[in-house]
């Protein structure tokens, strides 16, 4: 993964389950582009997947974003968080649960951040197929840090029920 000379190249990761799934991930890609310091490079298809955790919620309809950004990753969370609530974002402490939208910084550059609130290389990204995939349609070439090539994830990881809508 490179850099450019006007930022930090990171990839985040859009998820939604409830609320219009497909408009909270257009109204928040739109956010994300519009944050200051922040520059969309690609945005991938979006994608329809069976929920991760308890089975009696909607399917989720998830992207991946690539951008070029000055932010610091722990800013940059800040605001996505900020654009979480903003799009009526609730958070019970339950986990993979159903939500209008959730934001993930899969990739900061190739840097490695272990903090209580930030993970990255994002935890599970190397077995989640809507992740994966997505990653993979707009940077092929992709190595993930300490991880490996994305081309040998995505060919290692079942779709389990992905579906490309759009």
């Amino acid at each position: 993964m490179r850099s450019e000379s006007s930022g930090q190249i990171a990839y985040i990761g859009l998820g939604s389950n409830l609320a219009q799934p497909v408009g909270q991930i257009k109204a928040a890609r739109l956010a994300i582009a519009s944050l200051d310091s922040v520059r969309e490079l690609a945005f991938s298809s979006l994608y329809r997947s069976p929920p991760m955790g308890p089975q009696d919620q909607p399917d989720y309809v998830n992207a991946v974003m690539a951008i070029v950004t000055t932010l610091p990753a722990e800013k940059l969370l800040t605001c996505l968080q900020a654009i979480e609530n903003d799009q009526g974002r609730v958070r019970k402490g339950e986990r993979w649960g159903a939500r209008t939208l959730d934001l993930d910084i899969l990739l900061y550059g190739e840097r490695q951040i272990q903090l209580p609130h930030l993970t990255v290389p994002h935890v599970g990204i190397a077995e989640r197929a809507f992740v994966l995939y997505p990653l993979f349609e707009i940077a092929p070439e992709l190595t993930v840090t300490g991880v490996g090539r994305l081309a040998e994830l995505v060919d290692k990881c079942p779709c389990n029920g992905l579906e490309r809508i759009v």
